[in-house]
């Protein structure tokens, strides 16, 4: 097979699941190893923050296995780097790429921790809350949002994606729009400090989303104003950090 400058097959087509920050410095680094990228996210959102790039091709919305396998067809490898707590995400990547023969890497960023009281599930969070008065920080996404309604709404204050989905999702858990706070981070320590003040809030609710996904910024917000951290464990998941996978890819890709 013919090759370009830089020693990599002509083709060589890897699927990145994407939609963090880790999928998206991947995608990027492959491109300029020489590699034709697909990206698959599941959000608007994701797909904005993914932004446009030549060689990459990029896949928005929620997939079965069966589509994720239809996707996979003729490529040489596929990179799951979905977020730590998707797991149905990755159960349905992993049953596609044994459907079409694609060799797999989970790209999977590390814990921050020891932060915080850990709990199991939102439930379980809840749960602990309901037995506790002040305000709550939910930063764990809209998706979640369910699990706390029966808490009260006057005290849940979810910093949520500044999209109609996240809203709506508000908006149907009885959220009070003065509650609502929706931004886009990543959250310095100092925002975070500024809205656990403003809002006066005693828990603060975080999935442990890492270093790279601001986990430590919320830990250390939380200690100086003196709100407790609630942390939602991660699923049992196995994988490989950032530099790890990349170093791989461009091993396969013939770039070392």
């Amino acid at each position: 097979m013919d090759g370009d400058a830089q020693g990599v097959p002509a083709g060589m087509k890897i699927v990145v699941f994407s939609g963090t920050t880790e999928g998206r410095a991947l995608s990027r680094r492959l491109v300029d190893g020489g590699a034709e990228v697909t990206v698959c996210v599941a959000t608007e959102y994701g797909r904005e923050e993914q932004g446009e790039r030549e060689n990459i091709t990029v896949l928005t919305g929620r997939k079965t296995w069966r589509e994720m396998a239809q996707v996979l067809a003729g490529a040489k490898l596929c990179v799951d780097a979905t977020h730590p707590y998707a797991v149905r995400a990755t159960e349905e990547i992993r049953r596609a790429c044994a459907a079409a023969g694609v060799p797999l890497r989970r790209l999977l960023r590390r814990e921050g921790g020891g932060a915080g009281t850990p709990v199991d599930s939102p439930a379980q969070a809840a749960a602990y809350l309901a037995e506790r008065e002040g305000g709550i920080l939910l930063t764990t996404g809209s998706k979640e949002l369910s699990a706390f309604a029966a808490l009260g709404p006057e005290r849940l204050f979810p910093r949520v994606l500044p999209s109609h989905e996240s809203l709506s999702a508000c908006e149907a858990a009885g959220i009070p729009h003065r509650n609502i706070i929706a931004m886009q981070g990543p959250f310095s320590q100092e925002m975070n400090e500024a809205l656990i003040r403003q809002f006066r809030i005693s828990f603060v609710v975080s999935k442990d989303g890492g270093r790279v996904g601001g986990f430590w910024e919320k830990a250390a917000a939380a200690e100086r104003t003196g709100a407790e951290l609630v942390v939602i464990r991660r699923p049992r998941d196995f994988g490989e950090d950032f530099e790890t996978v990349a170093a791989f890819c461009e091993e396969m890709m013939g770039c070392r």
